[in-house]
């Protein structure tokens, strides 16, 4: 028996139960910033668009700042806190969580949510990936030129809320089933690679002739 497994059957004989994101923690809409606003140091922000270019399932550090004197006017997420990507270009992207770890509170962009909750924040995170969330999410999300969701319908989306202890093994399973996909994926890339630069060199040598001497002298 795995380790999950004595866990459920020790904390989670009757299954698990399963709670509205509203009735676990509290969804906080971010304040406006722009491009125009970024300093080379200072308040560490988050702007929607960087949670799916420069984010993955956790983050300790910023790659963008805004001046220190504007945060009074911002919204700011706190060790733990989730950042939550509520606009996006499709369905499947939208809602996109990262799991905010650093010890600095940071900026949060008013196209994005702050949830504030009571989960380990990977396993959060993690939530925020699986089927059941992405199932109930495309209920809710409202499609004109970018796709949106509300803080509100965040709150009705039901999940499951194992005891803590669960929570943290699940999370190291699935953090080291993730770090072996991505060593996994850059071993591949550079088979790739160099599968790449060994066509790019054979036909090249396959392709070139010695070129007899009555061709040269037609040219």
């Amino acid at each position: 028996m795995s380790r999950i497994e004595e866990l459920f059957k020790q904390h989670c004989p009757d299954g698990v139960e399963y709670s509205p994101l509203g009735e676990v923690g509290d969804f906080i809409r971010g304040r406006r910033f722009t491009k125009n606003d970024y300093v080379e140091s200072g308040l560490g922000c988050i702007h929607y668009g960087q949670i799916y270019t420069d984010y993955d399932t956790a983050a300790n550090s910023t790659v963008t700042f805004l001046n220190p004197d504007l945060r009074n006017s911002l919204r700011l997420a706190c060790k733990n806190d989730l950042v939550i990507a509520a606009t996006g270009e499709n369905i499947e992207d939208v809602c996109k969580a990262v799991a905010w770890l650093g010890e600095e509170e940071v900026a949060v962009h008013d196209d994005c949510y702050i949830y504030r909750h009571s989960f380990d924040p990977m396993f959060a995170s993690f939530l925020f990936q699986s089927s059941t969330f992405q199932e109930q999410k495309a209920r809710y999300v409202s499609e004109s030129k970018v796709v949106r969701v509300s803080g509100t319908n965040l709150s009705k989306i039901r999940v499951p809320v194992p005891p803590l202890e669960v929570q943290r093994e699940i999370v190291k399973v699935l953090t080291l089933m993730a770090s072996l996909k991505s060593e996994l994926e850059a071993e591949l890339r550079a088979e790739l690679e160099a599968r790449q630069r060994q066509y790019v060199h054979y036909r090249d040598v396959l392709l070139t002739f010695p070129e007899t001497e009555k061709s040269k002298q037609l040219t």
